[in-house]
């Protein structure tokens, strides 16, 4: 009977599910409940909606085979002291199901999902075993990472990234204003492409850090003056991925020429993926909070157990 292993992501904003027989995946997900003008959730709000929200998404989800292994993302980052509740809703669950299947259970990040479940996607799982440079975007997470392998998965560290807004934060308070619903990734997207007068800022910047408020007044300012959506949408994807830019090329002066894989929602951006054609990229479905890459990380670890 073939076999494959099951796995768990209760993020901030999405509960998703995932089984992957170390080829082939699929996954099952959907975004948390915002109610229209909010920007997320409380952790309280966020925990209780994916309670609530599992027994679907486990029953949208086909299992063909032996489960082999479970697996969840169990903290933000593999570093001490990274914590937030929602991720207990998924470890609850894959603890049980790993107890009364008398399975192992595997715990990993949600960091190391993201970049597992971008290198997958996009082809390169060569990259889960050589160092490179990692961009995890997203609604809360801006960060350039040094990515080295460690034992089934990968130890990231921090190399650069915002100092204060995060790039989905900024998104989705531009899309607030232009009165689009969140998250406003996918609109603020759209709307580029109708941008005439592509104008952008390129923010302040500290070696391999930099800050994106100085873009959100701009942004704001744009808005006061009633500027077309499609250029307030333009200035502020764009001057994020100045940003972005800016920063890859400060790291690779000190971590070498290594490639540089691009993961979480804001790397389905198709502004960014235009104007960065060295870059390596998810397919947008596993950009997104997903629990494909744990599910990747959850296979690895049970078959090396032999």
């Amino acid at each position: 009977m073939m076999r494959c292993v099951l796995a768990f992501d209760t993020s901030n904003y999405t509960t998703s599910c995932a089984v992957f027989d170390g080829e082939r995946g699929v996954n099952s997900g959907r975004l948390l409940d915002v109610r229209p003008g909010e920007l997320g959730l409380r952790q309280s709000d966020a925990l209780f909606s994916h309670v609530r929200r599992l027994p679907e998404i486990v029953d949208a989800l086909p299992v063909e085979g032996e489960i082999a292994a479970v697996g969840a993302s169990e903290t933000p980052r593999e570093v001490e002291g990274s914590y937030m509740p929602c991720f207990l809703a998924g470890v609850a669950e894959a603890r049980a199901l790993s107890h009364f299947l008398k399975v192992p259970y595997f715990g990993f990040s949600h960091q190391q999902g993201h970049i597992a479940a971008a290198a997958w996607s996009a082809g390169h799982m060569e990259l889960l075993e050589t160092p490179h440079l990692a961009w995890h975007l997203s609604g809360g997470t801006t960060e350039l990472l040094y990515v080295r392998p460690e034992g089934v998965a990968v130890r990231c560290e921090i190399a650069g990234g915002t100092r204060d807004v995060s790039a989905g934060q900024l998104i989705d308070r531009t899309g607030q204003l232009l009165g689009l619903s969140f998250p406003a990734g996918r609109e603020l997207d759209k709307l580029c492409g109708e941008a005439v007068e592509k104008k952008s800022y390129l923010p302040k910047k500290d070696g391999c850090f930099f800050s994106l408020s100085g873009v959100e007044h701009k942004m704001k300012e744009m808005v006061e003056r009633g500027e077309r959506e499609a250029e307030t949408a333009y200035f502020t994807l764009a001057s994020v991925i100045r940003a972005v830019h800016q920063a890859t090329a400060e790291a690779r002066k000190l971590y070498g020429d290594l490639p540089v894989l691009y993961s979480g929602g804001v790397a389905s951006n198709s502004l960014l993926r235009a104007m960065t054609p060295e870059g390596i990229f998810a397919e947008p479905r596993y950009s997104t909070d997903n629990a494909m890459g744990t599910a990747i990380l959850t296979w690895r670890a049970v078959t090396a157990l032999g």
